[in-house]
């Protein structure tokens, strides 16, 4: 039984382990952890104290050995390195008088193959006196060891890429929101969008029945958290807002099956700002039918959105003067001309003596004055009246539903506001010239839009004359 056992099978005497271990009681060791560390050499001598007296087939063929004598003559090539690390515990257990004892080992094989071994000891009975006779077990439990350090390796690895991943990650549990749904589904209810038109409170309960599971650094990050506790009890300053209605979309594509979805939603930071996030969400595919695990991935691109809404503004702004500019002057009046509403009042402005400026004082000069007047028509003119500057020095102000009696009341509050205007530049006054008429139907806008400029023109021949300046030169 011995010979044929399907393990390896050590009979070896510790009797001289005993003896080594009963002189250093006799000379005052009590601990024998801290003897050992004091000198390593002390393992090896506890080794060396050890004899074989016999081996089985299974042992030869473990460690390579042709025969017991050249296993015997080569223990040092057996026991060594990481090995000596794992013997203090038997030391440990035999030394507080325990017969028996298991532990997980490094062995070497004489072709220098590393084993991990399970050892399991035990002093035969008759043995106990002098520990003359201990049977040892070890079983090959390499291949077990590998891989569980191959399952540590790998769950690292996707430790590692989630904490790491240079975008925000959400693991959530979702199956509290499906059981909602179903239970929609339950009542008879086909016309969900309906449903939660009626019922906007269930957009909020499934927003509360979400479970955070964990977040990753760059999420942290992202929402400016100290700490994944401090993210997660402030939740609620994160998801809030427009939020509701980007989930009731995400609840929308879930009722009809979309577990993978798309879509760009705002967040909020901790600091209170506005976070714009392209958002990736899937249902995990082992969790298809509960919705138990959900990976969100949100990549922060606020900078942009900025840069889009600069773009947009740009395409639809002066820049000097930051009022509207020509391009979407021209397409607000196509939309009045076509919609209305009527009446239609237009306002002609124009700068007077901007040239004169220029050239005695320079451009710069000139663009102060210009965005002056955009200060004075940005105050004065509201919504959903536009101001724009159409030209160098040429402004107009259309005032859609507006008659003639509204369309003199602004020209008096854009003179009023020039006038205060004035009062805080006085270095340079701003003189307008301005000109109003007014349309009650698309075929006649153009007509307008000619009479306030000719109205406007002749305010400016006035003003010239009344200055005895040649308007060519003066611009």
């Amino acid at each position: 039984m011995f010979e044929l056992a399907p393990v390896s099978l050590w009979l070896e005497d510790y009797s001289a382990l005993k003896q080594l271990f009963d002189s250093w009681r006799a000379a005052g060791v009590t601990d024998l952890r801290a003897h050992l560390a004091e000198d390593p050499a002390r393992v090896r001598e506890c080794s060396a104290a050890l004899k074989v007296l016999r081996v089985n087939r299974r042992t030869l063929e473990l460690f390579a050995a042709a025969d017991q004598q050249t296993l015997e003559a080569n223990l040092d090539k057996v026991f060594r390195d990481d090995m000596h690390h794992a013997v203090h515990h038997e030391l440990e257990a035999l030394w507080e008088g325990r017969l028996e004892f298991a532990n997980r080992s490094v062995n070497y094989a004489l072709d220098g193959r590393r084993l991990d071994v399970q050892i399991r000891a035990r002093v035969l009975p008759g043995a106990e006196a002098d520990w003359s006779r201990v049977l040892l077990s070890l079983e090959d439990v390499t291949a077990e060891v590998r891989g569980a350090q191959q399952l540590r390796r790998s769950e690292q690895y996707a430790r590692d890429l989630f904490e790491h991943s240079p975008v925000s990650l959400w693991v959530e549990d979702f199956s509290a929101v499906k059981n909602l749904l179903d239970g929609v589904r339950a009542q008879g209810i086909d016309d969900f969008k309906t449903f939660l038109t009626v019922h906007p409170e269930f957009v909020t309960r499934c927003m509360q029945e979400i479970r955070v599971i964990d977040v990753n650094q760059q999420t942290l990050r992202m929402f400016g958290a100290a700490s994944k506790d401090m993210l997660l009890n402030n939740i609620g300053r994160v998801f809030r807002g427009e939020m509701h209605e980007s989930f009731a979309d995400q609840l929308l594509d879930l009722w009809e099956g979309k577990t993978f979805q798309q879509r760009e939603v705002v967040n909020y930071a901790l600091s209170g700002d506005a976070v714009y996030i392209h958002m990736q969400f899937s249902v995990l595919a082992d969790h298809l039918a509960d919705w138990g695990l959900v990976l969100l991935s949100l990549v922060d691109i606020t900078a942009r959105k900025k840069a889009e809404a600069y773009l947009e503004y740009l395409g639809k702004h002066d820049v000097l003067t930051q009022l509207r500019n020509r391009a979407f002057y021209a397409e607000e009046l196509n939309r009045i001309t076509r919609k209305g509403p009527w009446p239609l009042s237009v306002i002609a402005i124009d700068l007077n003596g901007l040239k004169a400026l220029n050239d005695e004082q320079g451009h710069a000069a000139g663009d102060a004055l210009l965005r002056r007047v955009g200060e004075v028509l940005a105050k004065a003119v509201d919504a959903p009246a536009c101001a724009a500057r159409i030209g160098g020095d040429e402004f107009s102000v259309l005032l859609p539903g507006v008659d003639e009696r509204g369309a003199l009341a602004l020209q008096e509050r854009i003179l009023s506001m020039l006038d205060l205007n004035n009062q805080f530049y006085p270095g340079q006054p701003i003189s307008l010239a301005m000109g109003m008429a007014c349309c009650h139907s698309g075929d006649a806008v153009e007509a307008a839009i000619h009479r306030a400029d000719q109205a406007m023109y002749a305010e400016k021949i006035r003003y010239y004359q009344d200055k005895g300046i040649d308007r060519r030169q003066a611009g």
